[in-house]
């Protein structure tokens, strides 16, 4: 089945927030079982989101600072949990 040319091949808004809340999940899960502590293993994983989202974001020549979400958002998001984190855990 062909698709009709006035679909946008941009990921909708609930489309990047669903799955930035799979992945944070995921991470979350991940990191609490790192032999290292929840927290480093939280940042290193935060750490390796941010660069995954930056090269999915070039491959797929996605423009920074649209109207609507993509994985450039996704990156400064991860960037802002990862230096929050980084923040608490050297304070703990």
């Amino acid at each position: 089945m062909s698709q009709s040319p006035d679909i946008s091949r941009a990921p909708s808004t609930l489309r990047v927030l669903a799955r930035f809340a799979v992945r944070i999940a995921l991470l979350a899960t991940f990191a609490a079982f790192g032999s290292i502590g929840f927290g480093k293993s939280l940042s290193a994983l935060l750490w390796m989101s941010i660069i995954l989202c930056a090269v999915v974001g070039l491959i797929r020549r996605e423009p920074p600072f649209r109207a609507a979400l993509n994985h450039w958002d996704e990156a400064v998001a991860f960037g802002a949990l990862f230096a929050l984190v980084h923040t608490l855990d050297q304070l703990i």
